[in-house]
């Protein structure tokens, strides 16, 4: 991989606007607020519409099988880094802002709190309120990826977003059960921090 200043993490095109640096505490803040709010908007769907949610059964072959997507993810995400370099920019631009003031331990809310609220929302209520067809699968995972917008400049990360969006939202459509996209959102969110934070912890 290449160095901080190579990776474009720090030195952007001058001409695109940068956004000022959180602090720890504001993006812990941060990711605890958006997660009750997804939650809230999840809550207060399910009071006004009848929805038949998904299952949440647990046992080792839906959790390995979630563990399975995530990790498929995170490769599919890393390939897609190396190569396509508008995302490349996108996601260190993403990844610099969020991850960078956080403490090792900190990550394990950023595996946890979005995979919990965002899965809840998008493959637990919007899923199944559209349908459980490929347009409810299209229109969930395309609010995903909007849900990802920073910045117009950011729009290679939520073509991906979207991506990883129907992917999850496919896995909850065949499996029938809401577990396995939140175990494979958590990895996803959990290792590539983690392989984020290793590589810059300089």
């Amino acid at each position: 991989m290449q160095s901080t200043q190579d990776a474009g993490v720090t030195n952007f095109n001058s001409n695109e606007p940068q956004m000022e640096p959180l602090g720890r505490v504001q993006i812990l803040v941060a990711m605890g607020v958006t997660a009750l709010v997804l939650l809230l908007i999840a809550r207060f769907w399910l009071l006004l519409d009848s929805v038949v949610l998904l299952s949440v059964a647990f046992n080792t072959e839906i959790l390995l099988v979630g563990l399975g997507v995530g990790v498929g993810i995170t490769g599919a995400s890393a390939i897609a880094y190396r190569l396509w370099p508008g995302y490349r920019q996108s996601a260190d631009v993403y990844l610099k802002l969020v991850l960078e003031p956080l403490a090792w331990g900190d990550l394990v809310w950023m595996g946890l709190l979005p995979g919990l609220s965002e899965e809840l929302l998008f493959r637990g209520v919007m899923l199944p309120a559209i349908g459980l067809n490929i347009y409810g699968v299209i229109f969930s995972s395309l609010c995903f990826g909007v849900l990802h917008l920073s910045g117009l400049q950011q729009w290679p990360y939520v073509a991906w977003a979207t991506l990883i969006g129907l992917i999850l939202a496919m896995s909850a459509l065949l499996s029938g059960n809401l577990l396995i996209p939140i175990v494979a959102h958590t990895t996803t969110n959990l290792l590539a921090s983690l392989v984020w934070k290793f590589k810059y912890r300089d």
